[in-house]
């Protein structure tokens, strides 16, 4: 096959000319791919009191969450492997760390 045959041949794979291109073809859903099915309620749980939450007079401080704020920072790895080595949702443990850090330093001056 020359070179122009090739070029014409993949010209019109691209625009989709017959039948054995590519771009004709309809996709089909995968045979392996999951539907998510919606999950049922269990309304019982609701029902029940919650753990951790104070039982007395509530205040607005209790129900306060600061806003996020997406940063890019560079630690040293073997802190990030620490912070790491009890699984997900690390990047909170630096954020309650760091926390702690600041009220502390907020006490003492």
């Amino acid at each position: 096959m020359t070179r122009k045959e090739r070029l014409a041949k993949n010209e019109t794979a691209v625009r989709g000319g017959h039948e054995g291109s590519r771009a004709s073809k309809k996709r089909a859903s995968r045979p392996g791919a999951r539907r998510k099915r919606p999950r049922a309620l269990d309304l019982s749980a609701s029902a029940e009191p919650k753990k951790g939450l104070p039982v007395g007079p509530m205040r607005i401080s209790d129900f306060y969450r600061p806003l996020k704020k997406p940063v890019t920072l560079r630690l040293d790895a073997d802190v990030i492997a620490w912070f790491k080595k009890d699984g997900r949702r690390y990047q909170t443990r630096i954020n309650a760390a760091l926390r702690k850090v600041m009220e502390r330093e907020m006490k003492s001056s």
